[in-house]
């Protein structure tokens, strides 16, 4: 055999990301709600089903038959014996498993992948492979010969057409081939080459037209008995990966996004780095709710029909020639696609945790089972059967119609952020119900973790009975009752309160002395609120405006910031000391802003320091509140102007000279300005240049020659505190 090199790279798993609702007051219990489908979809569904309307049902049955022990499988067939052909990746062999799940190797193919299987006319099975592909003719006693080696490098597609030839879809040049047995060597000839690099997926329609899907323009063409080439369906995605014709006549398309193309040249290199993106993708806007737990936004529901972002979608091609969007989905890829035996609705394998979800021909969409491995690869549906194939790792399942009579299904897991007291939990639904819970204090459940508690069994609520702990976890399982009452679960909600956590005053800022804090008006609080119970938050956060600044003589102005992670409302108490005293007095409490002025003016002169107390009192029952405090650096009170001393004038001829002595006990002396016969005010600077001292000496020198008999010297000083004092002297000749 030849020497087999790797070209051909899997998709990974696509998770959607969503956050459960919850309601919550403040220092009160919260409650945990889990009643959405978007929400559901986080848990793990095991028998169980998930519906579009977010119930929990019993799933239809849904076992593995045969473990291939290769990573992936690309594709299946099933024969009419019921067994079923299972091409797989990066080792090329095909497997064959019978209905009883009995599996053997079937071929090993020189290629890496086995891209395309179909069973013929002729009863053989025709194989795909990639790349630098041939298609191979396998008897059923595992005789192989080469059929057909075109000279494209893929071989993404086969289909058996009505006379039996067999059709090839080919890249990266995008061409169909037919080729037929005639005596000893086919023949084989070109059908179409459809000006696209890819044909990545053929289908033969009850009419006995062949049906063509694209890349990288994402056409659905058809091919008529005369070989005219028709485009059915423009998609405005990149790649129509899988087609299904369906019993009414019309076609199942799914179309594969930018970044999860699977039959680009450079998928190899590609496909891993979009994977992987896909599973940080986000569905809805987080922010902390009051008890600091996540809260899931309202945020405008995203229509099937926006397709900007979609990773994949499934449209349905009607016979009239219309279209509609079944399903589609910007976090999960979707890989497979047939129509449910019981028609009016299609199934799509994905890659969100290998989950078939059944899509009604009117859009309405169901989890119908989940798989225990990555993803749904292939489809292929035999009578009331459906076979699934998967990949990560490659193994087959299959899907019958009867109803499991036990399933479970295990929620997401809840951060109550701090260790939580449980309280009860309680649902709505029907039937034969359990529920348990397990609690740790790691992210993801563990051996560190609590076991599953005793079962619960009353929807109108029981105590938890798990221990104490951050993380909490609940599973519901399912029962067909004894009268074959089918179980259903609608709405579970689960009660707990976390541990108290003292607020922290994070940051104290002191505004410049003088610069007074006036509460400005605030929209006015619907006071209803508050007696109603509920949580004020679910009304909308209230808008604060910020306080205004005023000019206020003596002020010492404090704002802070501080945090309550437990999310309670806050109240401050503000306390003064003086450097040279151990015990705060109280200046004021029970203040609900973030900010006040000290009336310094009341304060004797001296340096203090001020300390602000928070405690959530008021959303904690007496006794259980806690409080965080801060202090500032030592602030300066001065409140005494600085004193002048002028000494005698100096009659110097022409000239006179003052010199003014200015001294201040607390602060320093900052600016100084001089009016001389009652003219404007100027800035002067002291002897020394500079004004930063305690003491400052300014010299003043005026002309005599002004025809005055008398010359006024007047000047004023500031200290840092913005006290002011003045002195004047009188020269007269």
């Amino acid at each position: 055999m030849g020497k087999k090199t790797a070209s051909f790279c899997p998709l990974l798993l696509g998770t959607i990301i969503s956050l459960c609702s919850l309601t919550a007051q403040a220092g009160g219990p919260v409650v945990w709600e889990i009643d959405s489908r978007a929400e559901l979809l986080r848990g793990e569904a095991r028998g169980v089903s998930i519906s579009d309307t977010g119930a929990l049902m019993l799933a239809p049955r849904f076992t593995q038959l045969f473990d291939t022990g290769q990573t992936y499988v690309w594709s299946s067939a099933v024969d009419a014996s019921g067994n079923v052909y299972l091409g797989t990746g990066h080792d090329g062999k095909i497997f064959r498993v019978t209905g009883e799940g009995r599996g053997t190797l079937f071929y090993d193919a020189p290629e890496l992948d086995v891209t395309a299987l179909v069973i013929g006319r002729d009863g053989a099975l025709y194989a795909g492979t990639s790349p630098n592909g041939k298609v191979y003719r396998i008897t059923m006693d595992g005789r192989a010969e080469v059929y057909f080696d075109p000279p494209d490098k893929y071989i993404w597609a086969l289909a058996v057409l009505p006379d039996g030839a067999l059709a090839v879809g080919t890249g990266d040049q995008g061409k169909i081939y037919r080729v037929r047995s005639a005596g000893a060597k086919p023949e084989e000839s070109l059908l179409a080459d459809v000006n696209e690099m890819n044909v990545v997926s053929l289908a033969v329609d009850a009419r006995g037209d062949l049906l063509v899907g694209t890349d990288p323009n994402g056409l659905v063409l058809r091919i008529g008995p005369d070989g005219r080439i028709f485009a059915l369906f423009d998609s405005p995605l990149r790649e129509i990966h899988a087609l299904a014709p369906a019993a009414d006549g019309s076609v199942y398309a799914l179309a594969l996004g930018d970044t999860t193309s699977t039959s680009r040249a450079t998928q190899a290199a590609t496909q891993t780095q979009s994977s992987a993106s896909a599973q940080t993708s986000v569905s809805v806007t987080v922010v902390e709710d009051m008890g600091g737990a996540p809260v899931a936004q309202p945020t405008p529901a995203r229509s099937r029909n926006d397709l900007g972002n979609a990773r994949s979608a499934v449209f349905r091609l009607l016979p009239d020639g219309g279209n509609d969007i079944l399903w589609s989905s910007n976090t999960v890829v979707a890989f497979s696609i047939v129509p449910a035996p019981q028609g009016g609705r299609v199934l799509i394998g994905t890659g969100d945790k290998g989950r078939i979800y059944s899509v009604t021909n009117d859009g309405r969409d169901t989890l119908l089972v989940q798989s225990t491995e990555d993803q749904i690869s292939t489809l292929v549906a035999r009578g009331e059967e459906v076979y699934a194939a998967s990949s990560n790792q490659g193994k087959l399942f299959r899907l019958t119609p009867e109803i499991v009579g036990e399933g479970s299904y295990e929620s997401p897991v809840r951060d109550a952020k701090f260790v939580a007291s449980w309280g009860r939990i309680w649902w709505r639904g029907s039937g034969d119900v359990e529920i348990q819970t397990r609690t740790g204090n790691t992210e993801r459940p563990d051996k560190t973790w609590s076991e599953w508690s005793a079962p619960y069994r009353d929807p109108s609520g029981t105590q938890i009975t798990s221990p104490r702990a951050r993380f909490i976890q609940w599973r519901a399982v399912l029962h067909i009752g004894k009268a074959h009452e089918m179980a259903r679960v609608e709405e579970v909600k689960l009660a707990y309160l976390p541990r108290n956590v003292a607020p922290e005053v994070t940051s104290i800022t002191v505004l410049p002395i003088g610069v007074g804090l006036q509460p400005a008006i605030q929209p006015q609080v619907d006071p209803n609120i508050e007696a109603s119970g509920l949580d004020p938050s679910l009304f909308g956060a209230p808008t604060q405006t910020m306080p205004r600044r005023i000019y206020q003589r003596g002020a010492v102005s404090l704002q802070w910031q501080a945090e309550d992670r437990n999310g309670d409302t806050l109240e401050y108490a503000i306390y003064y000391r003086a450097l040279n005293e151990s015990t705060f007095h109280l200046l004021k409490d029970r203040v609900r802003d973030n900010f006040y002025t000290v009336d310094g003016t009341k304060l004797a002169d001296g340096r203090y320091i001020f300390k602000i107390v928070a405690t959530d009192e008021p959303d904690n029952p007496p006794g259980l509140a806690l409080t965080g405090e801060k202090v500032t650096e030592p602030v300066t009170i001065d409140n005494t102007p600085p004193n002048i001393r002028a000494a005698a004038p100096e009659v110097l001829g022409d000239r006179a000279r003052v010199r003014f002595t200015v001294e201040d006990q607390t602060g320093i002396i900052r600016r100084a300005d001089v009016s001389v016969d009652g003219g404007d005010w100027k800035m002067v600077f002291p002897d020394d240049g500079i004004a930063d001292s305690p003491r400052e000496v300014y010299t003043i020198e005026i002309d005599l020659n002004a025809g005055r008999v008398e010359r006024t010297i007047a000047i004023r000083v500031y200290d840092d505190s913005g006290n002011a004092g003045s002195g004047r002297v009188v020269i007269r000749r």
